[in-house]
């Protein structure tokens, strides 16, 4: 790789770091060809896009972007995979998944950067997948505000339901 094309994959990777807020780092070395072409159909399907890089070339992108990873650069030994999506559990929910059906337990989570919040090591891959989406927040949030309006309104109605039952009862006793 020239120096040139080394320069245009760090701007290529700057450009998606700085734009991505969910960045995971996994290390799917030892798939086999079958697991990692499932493994990237499965990262299609949900939204992910998979991308293998070069350590070197992502620490400089990391170093080069303006946002802040901590401690994500001293994930970066081995094989590294890119992992960005627009859910923050996806791709956590993905590996625990595909680490079930692997006879290698692969892929591994070496690290991950969600919404300005740093994740290093496999240990932090059930936290990442208990993560809400932002869209589970914002149905738990709707849930929770229609729960007392519903129990008014339902209440209302049985409610009145008594009430004409009693004065109608008390009409015709009349």
């Amino acid at each position: 790789m020239t120096r040139e094309e080394k320069s245009q994959v760090i701007e290529t990777l700057t450009t998606q770091l700085t734009e991505g807020t969910i960045i995971y780092l996994a290390d799917i070395s030892g798939l086999n060809a079958l697991e990692t072409s499932n493994l990237r159909r499965a990262c299609f399907k949900a939204d992910i896009k998979l991308a293998v890089v070069k350590n070197t070339l992502l620490e400089k992108a990391m170093e080069k972007s303006d946002k802040d990873f901590g401690e994500l650069p001293t994930a970066l030994k081995g094989n590294t995979s890119l992992m960005f999506s627009e859910t923050g559990n996806a791709p956590a929910k993905l590996i625990k998944e595909f680490q079930k059906k692997s006879k290698s337990n692969k892929p591994l989570l070496k690290g991950a950067y969600v919404e300005e919040a740093i994740f290093v090591g496999e240990d932090q891959l059930e936290t990442l997948v208990n993560i809400k989406s932002k869209e589970e927040l914002i149905g738990e949030i709707i849930t929770i505000l229609q729960s007392p309006a519903k129990n008014v309104v339902s209440a209302l109605q049985s409610g009145g339901a008594k009430l004409s039952g009693i004065l109608k009862t008390l009409s015709e006793k009349e």
